[in-house]
């Protein structure tokens, strides 16, 4: 009678093939990914003279973030592509808490 090894010992190859990521996340590619995307809401927040504008080029600065992210995920580095979405996602936090503090004090809607 044969017995089934229990896999704490193998005792050949393993039985099916081990596929490895040719672009594996890496800590650096989202930290990097991170930095791009700080950098660039901080650029186009900069654009905006009041909270009604800053909160306008944040939204369109992290939609175009959001896009090269998407191509980054298909063809580019993932981990840059998650670093980017990350720190996208907070910066358009922040703008959604900038707006609705001056909504909150000033009672006005200050988007339009």
């Amino acid at each position: 009678m044969s017995r089934t090894p229990s896999g704490l010992f193998p005792a050949g190859p393993p039985t099916r093939p081990t596929y490895r990521e040719p672009n594996p996340v890496t800590g650096g590619g989202v930290a990097a990914g991170g930095g791009a995307a700080a950098a660039w809401l901080v650029l186009f927040g900069l654009l905006g003279t009041d909270v009604a504008s800053y909160a306008w080029w944040t939204v369109v600065a992290g939609l175009l973030a959001w896009l090269t992210s998407l191509v980054l995920v298909r063809y580019g580095d993932r981990g840059v592509a998650t670093g980017v979405a990350i720190v996208t996602a907070g910066g358009w936090s922040i703008a959604a808490a900038v707006v609705a503090v001056r909504w909150a004090t000033g009672g006005d809607w200050p988007l339009w």
